[in-house]
């Protein structure tokens, strides 16, 4: 089946029918943390809904740590304040020198930098080990072909919604987010470079330049200390979005994209299409990083073809795109796959998307690529970011039916595309 004979009016029906669900859920099971019962609720919620389009519906458990992926930012912050503020008051009574001090510091500073990196740049499970763990669980829908299983696609979304970022939430008109981080990055790399040079002019006769750092690096160490308690203020653990569009949205998308080819009477001979909704993407990708884990021998060396498009936020329609680069662009996703989607946009007539880069942050597609697993993004949103991002605001009012329709044009289209040529030939990549 080509996407100009599916039936619009199926697509218009789950538009709606997504609207009314999200709205539903959000009343019902309120803001859903990584890994507690709202999520599980909400997920129960769905299956019931998804046993009656899908062959097979399962859970899989695993455990997680749903704070391990951001709580840091209060230990970090509050370690490099206090190393500063101390190491100045000690210095000051003449307990230590200004190199001891700036020993200190610098160690300090080092510390928090590598911690931020392995968590927010590259998402490890670093800090992991520290916290108690809970579980949490992936639902998986699975809609059968009638004959051989040679391909396979999987359309993914996140149920599990964010702690609120205070940044954005109070800076709705103005870009607070950008300011206060890179203030609190730039700052604690310029801190620690001082006190490096600082440590090697203690050494070595740098002249004017040498004295210089020694004498008014401080000055420089307290900015980053005033800069680390907008980062311990960052996060509020105690407010939770109510994650409307991040990412019931993506959620729906997956759930919808079988319940529309149900609702189509589309039965494919060789291809079996799944709806994944995964826990703990908000909690650093845990669900995905599980299930990849997992899976990895069934979806790469089984012999069935295997894509994973995951959909993070359909809202922001001039920012709908195709991400091939995630992770703050540390994370490459399959070439044929993404072209694969834009060409399939292009089918559904919707010729205007890019490719984008998640420059700050990470959709759950990262870490199916980076366990090997063929995937790539769809997705949204204003990279600004949206004043709705992982805030309160993000409620059932903001959604946007227009942009989620259009999210769905190509995602079904796709889903037919793969079904007919699988990740063979594509057109020329796109710029």
């Amino acid at each position: 089946m080509k996407f100009s004979e599916f039936p619009q009016s199926v697509i218009k029906e789950n538009v709606r029918y997504s609207v009314k669900e999200i709205t539903n859920i959000i009343k019902k099971y309120g803001p859903r943390e990584s890994g507690n019962n709202n999520c599980l609720a909400a997920q129960k919620h769905i299956k019931k809904e998804m046993d009656t389009f899908c062959d097979e519906t399962s859970f899989e458990s695993y455990k997680m740590a749903p704070k391990a992926f951001l709580q840091w930012t209060k230990f970090v912050a509050a370690s490099v304040f206090l190393a500063v503020a101390v190491c100045a008051a000690l210095v000051f009574t003449s307990v230590i020198s200004m190199f001891v001090a700036q020993c200190i510091v610098g160690a300090v500073i080092f510390i928090g930098l590598f911690v931020t990196v392995m968590e927010f740049l590259l998402y490890k499970r670093f800090t992991d080990v520290f916290y108690k763990k809970i579980e949490g669980h992936n639902l998986l829908g699975v809609r059968k072909p009638t004959g051989e299983v040679k391909r396979r696609i999987v359309i993914s979304g996140h149920i599990d919604s964010a702690y609120e970022w205070r940044h954005v939430y109070y800076g709705k008109k103005f870009p607070l987010m950008t300011i206060l981080m890179s203030w609190t990055i730039g700052g604690a790399i310029i801190s620690f470079v001082i006190a490096v040079i600082a440590i090697i002019a203690h050494f070595v006769d740098m002249g004017a330049f040498g004295e210089f750092i020694t004498d008014y690096s401080y000055f420089f160490h307290f900015l980053t200390a005033l800069a680390m308690v907008t980062l311990f203020l960052f996060v509020d653990f105690s407010t939770i979005s109510p994650g409307a569009n991040d990412n019931l949205t993506g959620t729906y998308a997956a759930v919808c994209a079988l319940r529309m080819l149900d609702m189509a009477g589309v039965d494919f001979e060789n291809t079996e299409v799944c709806a994944m909704v995964t826990d703990g993407e908000e909690a650093g990708l845990r669900g995905c990083k599980q299930w990849a884990k997992d899976h990895y021998d069934e979806y790469v060396n089984s012999g069935v073809e295997t894509a994973v498009l995951c959909v993070d936020t359909l809202t922001d329609l001039e920012y709908l795109n195709v991400y091939n680069r995630d992770m703050t662009g540390t994370v490459k996703h399959n070439k044929r796959f993404s072209q694969l989607v834009m060409d399939s946009a292009e089918e559904a007539g919707h010729d205007d998307l890019k490719f984008a880069n998640v420059f700050f942050g990470s959709s759950d597609a990262a870490a199916f690529t980076q366990a090997g697993i063929t995937a790539t993004c769809l997705a949204a949103m204003d990279p600004a970011p949206a004043d709705y991002y992982h805030n309160r605001r993000d409620s059932f009012d903001r959604l946007v039916p227009e942009a989620i329709k259009t999210g769905y044009e190509v995602i079904i289209s796709t889903i037919l595309n793969f079904d007919e040529n699988g990740l063979g030939e594509v057109k020329e990549e796109k710029k």
